[in-house]
């Protein structure tokens, strides 16, 4: 038991290490992000490929993601290897549809109650379209850099959204890790491309 305590201090301490040093925002930072995500807002159209996995304190679940966004309108594509089953979640701003985990598709107005009535999933939806590429969503957001000058943290609406790791070879930079917490729901995106 004891040794298992070691272990487990010795790892929080290797990650401890290895995370990124985080700057208070000032003017500068702050200007700059908001360059940036002009910059992002005229790119509205994207799609990313990479691994999900959602969990809270009743359940979890993960697998393969394509995401597609163009504007308001989306495409979620998650295949969960471990059901074989692959589920897709489409619409925009007024009408969402989930198809793939019933034999009818399921209609609703709000993706992320449509998914948390359907998976017993908390995901932010809406918030996350911006999250996931380091920009912060419409409404007061609270945000630390990197030294690189680059978002570590946004807290929004109650949750975390922290940014281990980048793709500089985007321009502007993109998110290759994101880890995104409100109480006990966590959000995991490993983001393998952009495109």
């Amino acid at each position: 038991m004891r040794a298992r305590a070691c272990a487990l201090v010795v790892f929080a301490l290797v990650l401890g290490a290895c995370a990124a040093p985080r700057v208070k925002p000032d003017d500068a930072l702050l200007a700059r992000q908001s360059e940036r995500e002009r910059m992002l807002a005229s790119q509205p159209e994207w799609q990313l490929a990479g691994r999900l996995g959602v969990s809270n304190a009743k359940d979890a679940g993960s697998g393969s993601l394509q995401w597609k966004q163009d504007g308001d309108a989306f495409r979620f594509s998650v295949h969960a290897p471990v059901t074989g089953k692959t589920w897709v979640l489409a619409g925009d701003a007024r009408r969402v549809v989930l198809e793939g985990l019933r034999d009818r598709p399921v209609e609703g107005t709000d993706a992320a109650a449509l998914l948390d009535r359907e998976l017993g999933w908390q995901v932010p939806v809406a918030q996350l379209t911006q999250w996931v590429r380091a920009a912060r969503a419409k409404g007061d957001a609270q945000i630390e850099f990197r030294n690189d000058g680059l978002p570590a943290v946004i807290r929004q609406d109650g949750w975390t959204i922290e940014y281990p790791d980048y793709d500089q070879t985007h321009q502007p930079a993109l998110p290759r890790k994101i880890f995104a917490s409100r109480g006990d729901s966590r959000v995991r995106l490993s983001i393998s491309e952009w495109r």
